[in-house]
């Protein structure tokens, strides 16, 4: 084992990458040797590896390839391919980012691992504390799952904090500091600004709308979907909107008849209306943020770049884990399609203005590595205990 401080930084899903790259390059600045594992969670080139190149971050030392699944399926699969890993490896830390499965995989199996000195690594998870107060939604009981078991938790908000602590968390593990999300925003946002992806796509400067949809509560029910989308075209006719589809919201597409997700023929948004493409590299589609009139979504990651970004954000969904992008950022909840118009004729009359929060200033990765080089380097045995 290396005698510098080594860890494992965990990602597998598109808004992992952005987050492992702004830590990658923090741990490195503070001393801290870092192995990178990407689960494969999410495998498709634009969606993986092209991030890799644009955000700067090395191939991984270690490619689990799980591909997709049921949620139990892969979680478990995750498991039995990270465990082998970590007993080989045996870093002092393992740090997790995010909600999806891939980081509640590696925290469980992290946790339960004792090495054969009798010490154990310590568990550290990027974006803590944050709740939606829905369990019908996966990504809850992951959150929940992966901050009981972890031994620092960093912090993007203060509602974060509030939420720890009401749960009983002890003070000392919880550490706010910022959203490393943002750093990589912010690293990166000129690059994106030189895209040309709104002049391939056939898009004008602050003319369109951009949606995503992934969330299962919005896609995986056929008459959910069908509701929302109609309740998009209708909007369309007002602003012309681009859907983004996720290879999950593509099979649901799929299944009400859309068969392509082609770039859009040019001319299309002299006429209005809803058109589709496929997933788009990080700065493609931070660029299109950046140029869009307003952002129709259901993800978490988005509400706070667009917040961030000063670009109004419609929420599909009936609540929010990130309440600071309504409180203090451009973001407003949108609990049922039949809501959308009045919604969006808010946001385009400038009714959603809003300012970056404390601590999202592009220095959040830098503050985690600070105390976590702290905190190993006070426990030389590599025990958190």
């Amino acid at each position: 084992m290396t005698s510098r401080p080594q860890i494992l930084l965990v990602a597998g899903a598109r808004p992992n990458f952005v987050k492992a790259a702004a830590l990658y390059q923090a741990f490195d600045r503070a001393g801290l040797t870092t192995r990178l594992i990407h689960t494969g969670q999410h495998y498709d080139e634009s969606l993986s590896g092209v991030f890799f190149e644009e955000l700067g971050l090395p191939q991984p030392d270690h490619y689990l390839g799980v591909g997709s699944g049921s949620h139990g399926d892969q979680t478990g699969r995750i498991m039995i391919a990270f465990e082998p890993i970590l007993l080989a490896e045996q870093p002092r830390a393992v740090v997790v980012v995010g909600d999806v499965n891939s980081t509640l995989a590696c925290a469980l199996v992290t946790a339960k691992t004792v090495y054969p000195d009798g010490s154990r690594p310590l568990l550290a998870h990027v974006e803590a504390g944050l709740r939606s107060f829905d369990r019908s939604m996966p990504e809850e009981i992951n959150r929940l799952a992966t901050d009981s078991v972890s031994d620092l938790l960093f912090v993007t908000e203060p509602a974060g904090v509030a939420n720890l602590k009401a749960e009983g968390v002890e003070a000392a593990k919880i550490h706010l500091t910022g959203n490393v999300m943002i750093d990589t925003l912010r690293r990166l946002e000129k690059q994106a600004r030189l895209s040309r992806a709104d002049e391939r796509l056939g898009l004008k400067d602050k003319d369109f709308g951009l949606v995503t949809l992934h969330r299962p509560s919005n896609v995986d029910k056929p008459e959910d979907l069908a509701a929302l989308l109609a309740a998009l075209k209708d909007v369309s006719q007002e602003l012309p909107l681009l859907l983004a589809a996720h290879p999950r919201t593509q099979k649901a597409l799929q299944g009400l008849g859309f068969e392509s997700f082609e770039e859009p023929v040019p001319g299309w948004i002299d006429r209005g209306g809803l058109a589709l493409c496929g997933p788009l590299p990080y700065l493609d589609f931070l660029g299109l943020m950046i140029k869009s009139r307003v952002v129709l979504t259901d993800s978490g990651g988005i509400q706070e770049e667009t917040t961030v970004l000063g670009v109004p954000c419609l929420t599909l969904r009936p609540n929010t884990e990130r309440p600071i992008t309504l409180s203090e950022g451009t973001n407003q909840l949108v609990e049922r399609p039949e809501v959308l118009k009045p919604a969006l004729a808010r946001a385009l009359s400038g009714a959603l203005a809003g300012r970056a929060p404390e601590l999202w200033d592009g220095r959040a990765a830098e503050r985690v590595a600070a105390v976590l080089a702290e905190r190993l380097a006070g426990d030389e045995s590599g025990s958190p205990g």
